[in-house]
């Protein structure tokens, strides 16, 4: 069958059930970041990425035969950060995971590599080798793709700070973090030199705006009432976050936010990658 046909198919099969099954279990107001919109976009990126690996030939196990248990994968792959944000949030996607094939009379034992790739897609140590092409691969670099640009940015910040990690550090971590993802991702698909060069832009955009922000960090004061700079918009996520606001929230208040050059480029940006639609100062 026809690959077009077969991700169409699937989508019609399990694309709302998932969301309607991810909305009622994940509380976006705890984790914006990792909504509903980065579970969209993940299998976005994930039906880009099978159109490209099934072209070259390159998968061995019959994972094109089967994108339905792509899009479970993408939908669900981070919908346990609803219970932990931490390293253990693949296990608790897995068991959400178990309830959502219950609730929908499908067999868990037809479902293991779903399971195992849901469990294991945020092992980001990449030593498995860039000649397998399978679920978790797949899977594994549409997440890794969703971490650049100005979403990338919002992504990081939020997850590192919200598990605790210092603002003195998240920039130099991020940088390392990210440039692990992107090199992982130009090995396995160095064939397809467009979309690494398109994706390349937006890494550069998170790796320049560390960069710039590591320069600052040490003598930046955070907390300020007028934040200011690349470290300034982490001190508004910080803000957020600690008032456990969602980000639609900040676009509620512009005379608070939007007064820095870098702040306003920043979070307009932001606006349009996110929130469509969504009216911001101009």
């Amino acid at each position: 069958m026809n690959l077009t046909v077969t991700i169409e198919s699937a989508e019609l099969q399990f694309r709302q059930i998932l969301e309607e099954f991810f909305i009622s279990a994940y509380d976006e107001k705890y984790l914006s970041s990792h909504g509903i919109d980065h579970h969209r976009r993940v299998w976005s990126y994930s039906k880009e990425l099978l159109y490209l690996t099934s072209n070259q030939n390159q998968n061995k196990t019959g994972l094109f035969l089967s994108p339905s248990k792509l899009i479970i994968a993408s939908y669900l792959h981070d919908i346990g950060m609803s219970v932990e944000p931490g390293p253990r949030h693949g296990r608790h996607s897995r068991e959400l995971c178990i309830q959502f094939l219950t609730k929908n009379n499908l067999n868990e034992t037809d479902y293991l590599d779903v399971l195992e790739t849901i469990e294991n897609h945020d092992i980001k140590d990449y030593t498995r080798g860039t000649g397998i092409v399978d679920l978790l691969t797949i899977l594994s670099v549409a997440d890794d793709l969703d971490a650049f640009g100005l979403i990338g940015i919002f992504r990081y910040s939020e997850i590192y700070l919200t598990r605790g990690i210092s603002p003195l550090s998240i920039g130099h971590l991020i940088k390392e973090n990210a440039g692990r993802r992107f090199d992982n991702f130009t090995k396995i698909f160095k064939f397809e030199s467009g979309l690494v060069q398109k994706h390349r832009k937006r890494y550069d955009i998170l790796d320049n705006f560390f960069t710039e922000y590591n320069k600052l960090v040490d003598s930046y004061q955070f907390g300020l009432h007028h934040p200011t700079g690349h470290c300034g918009v982490i001190d508004v996520l910080i803000n957020l976050i600690s008032n456990n606001k969602e980000l639609i929230d900040m676009y509620q208040e512009p005379d608070e936010y939007f007064i820095d050059p870098v702040i306003c480029w920043f979070f307009e940006g932001l606006a349009k990658e996110m929130l469509p639609g969504q009216r911001v100062l101009q």
